[in-house]
């Protein structure tokens, strides 16, 4: 199993928009073969344009094949990443 924890800040006054396309981005992920888990959290109000997202792929050749999703191209490269004013991306095992 792999994780990919991603961690985005966006401006303020983006993150409505942002939140919407993820809902979409997520629907859309966990219906993948390769996907175990697709969890999007938005922060508190304390940091309102910070979202992070907690993947869990069978593998890495799943998460690779996520990349190539016309709707990973459509909502995440295309949507979500112009909008980001940072993102912080880690990818590891469970510690058993």
């Amino acid at each position: 199993m792999l994780i990919n924890a991603v961690t985005y800040t966006f401006p303020e006054d983006k993150a409505d928009e942002v939140e919407r396309i993820f809902r979409e981005l997520r629907a859309a992920s966990l219906r993948e073969a390769g996907c175990l888990g697709y969890e999007v959290c938005r922060a508190d109000a304390a940091a309102p344009g910070t979202f992070v997202l907690y993947e869990t792929w069978r593998d890495l050749a799943a998460l690779e094949a996520h990349y190539e999703m016309e709707h990973f191209q459509r909502l995440g490269v295309n949507g979500i990443r112009p909008l980001a004013a940072s993102r912080v991306a880690i990818k590891g095992t469970p510690v058993d």
